[in-house]
């Protein structure tokens, strides 16, 4: 049975359609217009408590009961467990999946996600400020993984549900205003990535 996938054409929608389509599960999106509040509806808030997207419900969950999951990293963990794929079942080798995984959801997403927001502030003090703040930021967190992917292909050596989520945002770097060539090796690992005909499937389909 197909996994029903609520969303929308954002950084955090895309790491889960990557996810799902690098899996091979079969999935419906169920689009959820952010901008004009969908996500505030009482059947999205049922399986998203927090309002945001994405979240998933599973038709054949844990002892074939469907279940709802909210929050991108907490929906790719799901993943990895439910299929084997891209999820070490070996704990040491988890640890940096979940290391670089966390590293993404409380850094590389809320610093780039900031610079989104200041570059279309309109009091021009108050965007220069927010976006020398979380642009340095930004940038210091690329560089973090740049030394990561020195002398290794991924960041948990493995392609894993860390590099699906890493992308997502990375998707992005050029309204972070960023240019890859300043970040060689993010660079390989990018246009890595991006060459492999599920995770372009993944960016392709629609979400919106």
């Amino acid at each position: 049975m197909a996994i029903d996938l609520y969303t929308w054409n954002t950084p955090n929608g895309r790491k889960i359609s990557v996810a799902l389509e690098e899996m091979g599960l079969a999935y419906t999106v169920h689009p959820v217009n952010i901008s004009k509040n969908e996500q505030f509806a009482p059947d999205f808030l049922a399986i998203s408590p927090n309002n945001r997207i994405p979240a998933i419900v599973d038709p054949d969950g844990p002892g074939g009961k469907p279940i709802s999951v909210f929050e991108s990293g907490a929906i790719l963990i799901y993943l990895g467990i439910k299929t084997g794929k891209f999820y070490p079942t070996d704990l040491r080798a988890q640890v940096p999946v979940l290391e670089w995984l966390m590293w993404q959801m409380g850094g590389f997403g809320p610093m780039p996600g900031q610079v989104h927001h200041f570059l279309q502030v309109e009091n021009e003090q108050d965007r220069r400020y927010g976006l020398e703040r979380y642009s340095k930021e930004t940038r210091r967190l690329y560089g973090v993984l740049d030394k990561r992917l020195a002398g290794r292909d991924f960041v948990a050596d493995a392609v894993s549900i860390a590099d699906f989520a890493i992308l997502g945002w990375a998707w992005r770097h050029e309204r972070h205003q960023v240019d890859l060539a300043d970040f060689p090796n993010v660079k390989r690992w990018y246009e890595t990535m991006m060459a492999r005909p599920a995770t372009k499937k993944g960016f392709e389909v629609a979400l919106s």
